[in-house]
């Protein structure tokens, strides 16, 4: 169902947890590389975001 969700060309949030922090993020997805284990998410400001797949908790299409 998640990677279902990035397939999409939509703009997403993503809640996830980065150094024992709650964050959340909101963009269009830009690269998910498997071999790492980490999503490329790129805000409407061109500011790129690495969050680590196993630190995510929900992702929301809008």
């Amino acid at each position: 169902m998640i990677l279902k969700a990035l397939r999409k060309n939509r703009t997403i949030t993503i809640k996830y947890y980065e150094n024992g922090m709650f964050q959340t993020c909101s963009g269009r997805v830009s690269n998910l590389n498997l071999s790492e284990q980490t999503l490329s998410l790129m805000d409407e400001q061109q500011k790129i975001y690495s969050i680590r797949l196993s630190g995510i908790k929900d992702i929301q299409s809008r």
